[in-house]
């Protein structure tokens, strides 16, 4: 199977994988994953082709990783895993919608603060996640959604909106 730096092992080929190495069955991963017992086989099947290597050892009572499919088991739960803790970035259970607002200490003190109980109590149900610090911070990287800073305003790449103007006496 080709599988060039440009193609990525499919995901729902490890979602497969991950459910049969969990519970020892594919009959038990299927049951797992609202799916049938041959969709698992096939996928773990496609799996193996793409890897061009067994990953679990079949016997009458289910199944058991070979090697490879251990070492591959242990990253796919750290993906899973890492996947799993990020996940309350984007969206809460409940459905709040979370934005992420990086500001320096004197603009979220005397500016923002005030502002925060009115944004918190708004019926849409917006839950603000405050980082307070001076570092510029990267908004790509870090997850920040909207960042309120001094300065002129004008960064590449960005959409800059002037809110106050500040002077210093």
């Amino acid at each position: 199977m080709d599988h060039s730096s440009n193609t990525m092992l499919p995901l729902e080929t490890l979602r497969a994988f991950d459910a049969a190495a969990r519970t020892g069955s594919f009959s038990a991963a299927a049951e797992k994953l609202n799916l049938t017992h041959g969709a698992v086989s096939r996928q773990i099947a496609k799996l193996e082709d793409w890897l061009g290597l067994k990953v679990f050892e079949r016997g009458a009572r289910g199944v058991t990783l070979t090697n490879e499919g251990n070492r591959l088991h242990l990253r796919t739960t750290e993906a899973f895993a890492l996947i799993s803790v990020d996940s309350d970035r984007w969206v809460e259970p409940r459905g709040t919608a979370v934005v992420r607002l990086a500001s320096i200490p004197s603009v979220s003190g005397l500016w923002l603060m005030p502002r925060m109980a009115t944004l918190e109590n708004d019926p849409t149900r917006l839950r603000i996640v405050l980082d307070v610090d001076n570092r510029q911070a990267d908004l790509a990287d870090e997850g920040i959604d909207l960042s309120v800073r001094c300065g002129r305003g004008r960064i590449p790449g960005r959409v800059s909106v002037q809110l106050f103007e500040e002077h210093l006496f």
